[in-house]
């Protein structure tokens, strides 16, 4: 996983309530059997018509919002369901982070498993973050969001900030305590009831 620190980029603007994992990405793609492949379908109902056009409409497809990392987005950001997918195509179409005031308990935290940061800031700084079209900086370090005259500080549980920070899947930070768990091992082997 690419580690996190900081990024600066301009946000692209997702101005709805109760986006669920779903409308981010709908069941039809979740046939790929990788990780990788997602990014394509990110917002798929909402990006593209019937005949399979593009919608000019929809923010996703405005050039002003090309290669942007930051994605703003209202409450609730992530409910439904709980695939893993939703933050698959996040991620594969270029986001690093989500803002937002409030996001679904499981799709929270497949984001710091996956290597994207979710910020949650307060509803004033939310829309003004929406109003304000310069671009964001987002200091996990600092744990801080600035933009223009636009400056919050956001929570983070310290052991999701280590996991970003460092860059560590699920494996990589278990594997951080291998001498330990060798350790264990060794000293309990005799007692595994599967041994005899």
């Amino acid at each position: 996983m690419e580690p996190f620190s900081k990024i600066r980029s301009v946000a692209t603007p997702l101005d709805k309530v109760n986006v669920d994992t779903d409308q981010i990405v709908p069941k039809q793609f979740l046939k790929l059997v990788q990780k990788t492949g997602f990014g394509q379908y990110l917002f798929y109902d909402w990006r593209y018509g019937t005949d399979g056009a593009p919608r000019k409409d929809f923010v996703l497809n405005d050039p002003a919002f090309r290669g942007s990392k930051i994605l703003l987005a209202g409450n609730n950001f992530g409910c439904g369901s709980s695939r893993e997918h939703a933050v698959w195509a996040l991620l594969d179409f270029g986001f690093r982070a989500v803002i937002s005031t409030s996001f679904a308990d499981i799709f929270y935290n497949n984001c710091f498993k996956n290597g994207i940061l979710p910020v949650r800031v307060d509803e004033k700084t939310l829309r003004m973050l929406f109003e304000n079209r310069s671009e964001v900086e987002i200091d996990l370090e600092a744990q801080t969001v600035t933009s223009g005259e636009i400056s919050a500080h956001f929570e983070i549980e310290s052991h999701w900030k280590k996991v970003l920070l460092e860059g560590l899947d699920d494996i990589a930070a278990t594997l951080r305590h291998g001498e330990e768990i060798s350790r264990y091992e060794n000293l309990h082997k005799d007692c595994d009831p599967r041994a005899s």
